[in-house]
């Protein structure tokens, strides 16, 4: 009577669950669904319709007169393929990306283990070396701007009257020295955002290992190459990963600085130039997509060796 009783009960039991599921299925598209929407009005419309744009020979004055949809060609892609200017700002880009990612992060891993030990006025310290991350990037700017401004700079009277410099040295506006000093401020700007992220990493690690290599006659150096470092290779990796999406898109900095003379034109400000020089929508967009590619080619690939070196260590 028993084992019949459970088979009259399973078949309602069964609809029951399948009941509850269903609720927890509905109220799971309820709270995910707003989440959804606002991710594809802010993020997947705007792309798709970059790359829409794209194919279209476009204007501001060919958008007022037509709509939203012109005539469709391929010139665009032609366009920007073609032009060696598209081509020096990749290259501009592809360098400033490198040389701001690792020296960021460099500075940030030193700035890391310097105050990885307590010692007095520790935490005020840390909150000064926040300030290049946290200030408003219009201030920085012009900070950086007077002072290495040719004419009045402190920079360059400190160069001229302390360490003899025959000139003063227009760091923003000639192209051997330009490209160099936007990148040196962008290290000094991010840096920050590395020492967050090591700082965190080097809290996390346990002393007994280092401990028991400086027992066994290791230096710093090789404490710091043997055992530290391989410890905190997975955060730096992330760090290359955002710093570099980071600073391939980066516009403020540049722009602000040098407006993208001088030798310092990279990929986001040559789309601008191109949206507000000339109005034409359809090579900035295309322009955008050919840089969206190269990045993603480079991020697949970043993506693919990190994964390789992670399986060759197991």
């Amino acid at each position: 009577m028993a084992r019949v009783r459970e088979r009259r009960l399973r078949p309602g039991s069964g609809g029951a669950t399948s009941k509850l599921r269903g609720r927890e299925n509905r109220d799971g598209i309820t709270l995910v669904a707003p989440v959804v929407l606002v991710v594809a009005a802010i993020i997947v419309v705007p792309i798709v319709w970059t790359v829409v744009l794209s194919f279209q020979d476009a204007r501001y004055v060919d958008v007022a007169r037509n709509g939203l949809f012109n005539e469709l060609t391929l010139d665009n892609y032609a366009d920007v393929l073609t032009a060696p200017a598209f081509w020096r700002a990749l290259v501009t880009t592809v360098q400033y990306s490198v040389a701001t990612t690792v020296g960021s992060i460099t500075v940030g891993l030193v700035a890391a283990l310097a105050f990885r030990d307590r010692f007095r006025f520790r935490a005020p310290l840390r909150a000064v070396m926040l300030l290049p991350y946290v200030a408003p990037v219009v201030a920085t700017t012009f900070v950086w701007q007077v002072a290495l401004n040719p004419q009045y700079g402190v920079v360059n009277a400190f160069g001229t009257q302390v360490l003899g410099w025959e000139h003063p040295v227009s760091f923003l506006s000639a192209a051997p020295t330009a490209l160099g000093t936007v990148i040196v401020y962008d290290i000094w700007r991010y840096f920050p955002f590395a020492f967050l992220f090591l700082g965190a990493a080097l809290t996390g690690l346990g002393k007994e290992i280092e401990e028991a290599a400086v027992v066994d006659g290791a230096t710093p150096l090789q404490k710091f190459r043997f055992v530290v470092l391989p410890q905190l290779l997975p955060t730096i990796a992330l760090l290359v990963l955002f710093r570099m999406v980071m600073a391939f898109n980066e516009f403020d900095d540049v722009y602000l600085l040098t407006g993208g003379a001088a030798g310092t034109q990279v990929a986001s400000v040559r789309v601008f130039e191109q949206l507000t020089g000339s109005s034409d929508i359809g090579g900035a967009s295309a322009t955008a997509a050919v840089m969206a590619v190269f990045l993603g080619v480079a991020l697949a690939i970043y993506l693919r060796l990190t994964a390789r070196q992670r399986e060759e260590n197991r």
